[in-house]
């Protein structure tokens, strides 16, 4: 994957869903360096306008837009005033998301739907009404922050798994119904990466180091390394990638086989991963 170049979304306007902390953050933050105008989109008010304070404090252009996804007069609502202070967007990442532990032989009906209400209807509410200006325009980009977890199941993570496998094949259709209309759709599946989502989990004695062991890379991923990956799916190059999703995950996927016992297959002269 090669970087964009400097300001390869010169004034391209885009808005980013969930972006008042963590993943959302730091794409937001990355879409502004690359020259686009961000609206940052929240249900968290506060967290949403300390995302513009940063970007803005760097000399690009943003604004903080209150919107809660799984809402769809909310989504309505952000739309039309992103369009009255920015302009339509060319660029729409939908990023937010929640997550509730849970085991599936007890979870309740109304958790079920909470977690899809946000991780995946409110990315197909926020595609088909922002969307709209899109396909009007004859261009424009979706990005969707979906996991490794739409490939891999994580038990008791509740229908967290599920969402993202449904934001996958979402993506996909967007992709396949849209193309026509000069409209991209792609998604960006993290690996493991430490957001305020889940400090608290490597804030417990010994996770950080149990979780880097199984990272080729050494380390944990930042929100900035997923949000390398959306700003190339963004930019113009990234203009013939369709319907696919990248992987970011230091290489934990591919190293899946090594964490059960092979006799035989082992190696002693493997460096120490380097501890994020």
């Amino acid at each position: 994957m090669s970087h964009p170049s400097h300001e390869s979304l010169a004034d391209r306007i885009c808005a980013v869903t969930g972006a008042a902390k963590g993943i959302g953050r730091g794409i937001a933050v990355a879409l502004s360096r690359e020259g686009g105008r961000v609206a940052v989109l929240d249900k968290d008010e506060a967290g949403a306008h300390e995302t513009m304070r940063l970007i803005t404090a760097g000399g690009a252009t943003a604004i903080a837009v209150t919107c809660d996804t799984s809402d769809p007069a909310s989504v309505v609502a952000a739309r039309k005033e992103v369009a009255a202070r920015l302009g339509d967007p060319e660029v729409l990442v939908n990023n937010a998301g929640i997550t509730r532990p849970s085991a599936l032989e007890s979870m309740s009906l109304s958790e079920w739907n909470l977690i899809l209400s946000v991780n995946l209807t409110g990315y197909f509410l926020c595609a088909q009404e922002f969307g709209r200006a899109m396909r009007a325009a004859g261009r424009g980009v979706l990005v969707h922050v979906a996991s490794i977890m739409a490939h891999y199941a994580n038990p008791f993570a509740g229908a967290y798994g599920p969402s993202k496998a449904g934001v996958m094949s979402l993506s996909r259709q967007l992709a396949a119904e849209w193309a026509p209309y000069g409209v991209r759709s792609n998604c960006v599946l993290p690996g493991l990466v430490r957001t305020p989502m889940t400090e608290a989990m490597y804030s417990q004695p010994g996770i950080t180091e149990r979780r880097v062991v199984s990272v080729p890379a050494g380390r944990i991923g930042m929100p900035e390394d997923i949000a390398q990956a959306a700003v190339f799916l963004a930019s113009p190059q990234s203009a013939y990638i369709n319907g696919t999703e990248i992987l970011v995950d230091g290489g934990f996927a591919a190293n899946l086989m090594s964490l059960i016992p092979r006799a035989g297959f082992e190696r002693s002269d493997m460096p120490s991963p380097h501890h994020s």
